[in-house]
């Protein structure tokens, strides 16, 4: 990791300026908050990976580490993430959820989820979807696109909790033609402090709501919320699911245990807790 708080080429790119971590870490590590420390790299393969090496050694509940740019960062299926230099926002969280039952951790993710889209919908004034399980969509041109990605795994006594999203990115820069950005989605802003301050105080709010009521999706207002964000609900949807085996019907619900409840058309009901979802009815007949 090369650390980024050095003044060196500060202004080398005006269009994408490097983040200013003093201003970050006095707006965003306060007395009694949930932040407890914020770094700020040049470059690295994977924030993730990075917090959960730290992690098996012993860390703070709380870290935040954020780079300008990744090199190879991960999704699910161990899909890469990568986008030019403070193009995007790549950020991962270290949390310990004490107090909340191990099998409830399942929702960090969707709460990750619920925090993004509601921290951009202020800050940049694009509504953003969620696609079950992790991925974040705008909409361009009418088109739904991914712009972004969370995953979560455990690390050490907790989790650590990634996103990554492209704020900046033009069309020539998109990693595929499916993909898309904050600026193709007219956002009123694309300063990434601002996203970022945004992001992480609406993860602090919907993190202590969901502790406070012991993880209880339900309780917390967090299952309604998903829910209410979910782009997959309502859709026809195929499901790749381990084992070789698909599934395809209609995305109907979100069960308490975060699960993509589908329907098929003979009936029947299946929860699925892990799968590569895709939409099968997408905006304009598009697929996502």
């Amino acid at each position: 990791m090369t650390p980024s708080d050095t003044p060196r080429s500060r202004w080398s790119d005006l269009d994408r300026p490097p983040l200013n971590v003093p201003a970050l870490r006095r707006g965003l590590l306060l007395p009694g908050g949930l932040w407890t420390s914020l770094d700020v790299v040049e470059s690295t393969g994977s924030t993730n990976s990075d917090l959960a090496r730290r992690a098996a050694g012993g860390l703070d509940a709380g870290t935040v580490l954020v780079a300008e740019e990744q090199t190879a960062g991960r999704g699910r299926l161990d899909r890469t993430w990568t986008a030019p230099a403070r193009s995007g926002l790549f950020c991962s969280v270290y949390l310990e959820p004490d107090g909340v039952p191990a099998e409830r951790w399942g929702w960090l993710p969707l709460l990750t989820g619920v925090a993004v889209a509601t921290g951009l919908a202020r800050a940049a004034g694009v509504d953003t979807a969620l696609k079950w399980p992790n991925d974040l969509l705008v909409t361009v041109d009418g088109v739904e696109r991914k712009a972004g990605g969370i995953l979560a795994e455990r690390a050490g006594n907790g989790v650590v909790i990634g996103m990554g999203l492209n704020v900046s990115l033009h069309a020539e820069e998109l990693p595929s033609p499916t993909a898309g950005s904050l600026a193709l989605a007219g956002a009123v802003s694309t300063d990434r402090e601002t996203l970022l301050r945004g992001v992480l105080r609406s993860l602090e709010h919907w993190y202590g709501q969901w502790r406070a009521a012991g993880g209880d999706a339900a309780a917390s207002g967090l299952q309604e919320a998903y829910a209410a964000g979910c782009a997959t609900l309502g859709r026809t949807v195929r499901a790749q699911l381990p084992g070789d085996r698909t599934l395809v019907g209609e995305a109907v619900a979100i069960d308490g245990d975060g699960r993509l409840v589908v329907a098929t058309p003979d009936g029947a009901r299946e929860a699925v807790s892990a799968g590569d979802i895709v939409h099968l009815r997408g905006v304009a007949g598009g697929l996502v």
